[in-house]
């Protein structure tokens, strides 16, 4: 059942959009959610969010009924769900690689998050097909992942995500041996105006990434480096970006890898059937740390390397 908040504007308030207004009266609500509640003055007239407010004014907010759960239709368990931790507020889980974020045009079903739904319920505030989704991983990268079950924990999570104050660590598998240890890779990504399913490094306009990355192995003979990328911003496809930017791009990534090129230089028969063989990038998200949305408890969660890389790895100590 909806509800119906009124508010005055009085003296000791600052004039500014009615949105904003609503949002430092409501502060449980986000100022996107406000947007989509019903506003109205005593005499029936509907405002604009974007008017500025005036002293005496006077607003009645119907908010409407939030629906934590989605339609059963929406629900799936087509593979079996890795969780690493649950309680009332969240859900943390190992994303397996191949596997759809979300419902979308070209994949209705078999997603992740049909998956969790299966298991339990999500925060609807991330929309209908994206309850309780807060971040996001490419279909062929795995790796650990925090939802949002509880309204709080989605408002919390995205606030912590947008301010990045948490730590992302990835493992890669890339081309080329660098000459260095650690390197800052920083600059500004936009979506390429040749081909729009990719991102590229520009010079103007864009957003700013920024990603640390540390050498953790080397194998010579094969040309390949396991490196370490901690984010520190969140952009599309940063770390493919970055590393394929600078001359090492990961294996078997099919839009930033230019894999046709280097395997001519694969010797081992194994390696080089791996490489030809294998879909998807070879990166995890192997570490997530962050402040519990609503318990303010401190959580590390470490990702094993799925069999994959595993076996990667195993074929890069044999040469």
């Amino acid at each position: 059942m909806s509800q119906t908040r009124e508010f005055i504007v009085s003296e000791t308030d600052e004039i500014i959009r009615l949105d904003k207004f609503l949002s430092v009266q409501m502060p449980e609500f986000s100022r996107s959610e406000i947007q989509r509640f019903r506003v109205v003055r005593p005499d029936g007239a509907t405002p604009k969010f974007s008017e500025k407010i005036r002293l005496g004014d006077k607003f009645i907010v119907e908010i409407p009924e939030i629906v934590t759960d989605i339609a059963t239709e929406n629900i799936s368990s087509d593979f079996d769900l890795e969780i690493l931790f649950e309680d009332d507020d969240i859900i943390v889980v190992n994303k397996p690689r191949g596997i759809v974020m979300y419902p979308s045009a070209g994949n209705k079903t078999g997603t992740l998050v049909q998956n969790i739904l299966s298991h339990t319920h999500l925060s609807a505030l991330g929309g209908d097909t994206r309850p309780g989704v807060v971040h996001r991983l490419d279909k062929d990268t795995s790796g650990v992942m925090v939802f949002a079950k509880s309204d709080a924990a989605f408002r919390g999570l995205v606030k912590i995500f947008s301010e990045h104050d948490l730590t992302r660590k990835y493992t890669a598998f890339v081309w080329g041996i660098p000459n260095w240890e650690e390197a800052e890779i920083t600059g500004n990504i936009a979506r390429s105006s040749r081909n729009r399913q990719k991102m590229t490094m520009v010079k103007t306009g864009g957003k700013p990434s920024h990603t640390d990355v540390m050498v953790v192995d080397a194998w010579p003979r094969a040309g390949v480096s396991q490196m370490k990328c901690t984010l520190f911003t969140g952009r599309t496809h940063q770390i493919r970006v970055h590393l394929s930017s600078h001359g090492f791009p990961v294996l078997c990534d099919p839009l930033y890898g230019r894999g046709a090129a280097k395997l001519g230089s694969v010797k081992n028969p194994e390696l080089l059937e791996f490489l030809k063989t294998h879909n998807g990038q070879m990166l995890h998200a192997s570490v997530l740390e962050f402040v519990h949305p609503v318990t303010g408890q401190k959580m590390h969660f470490k990702s094993r390397l799925p069999d994959d890389m595993d076996e990667l790895k195993y074929l890069l100590s044999e040469i």
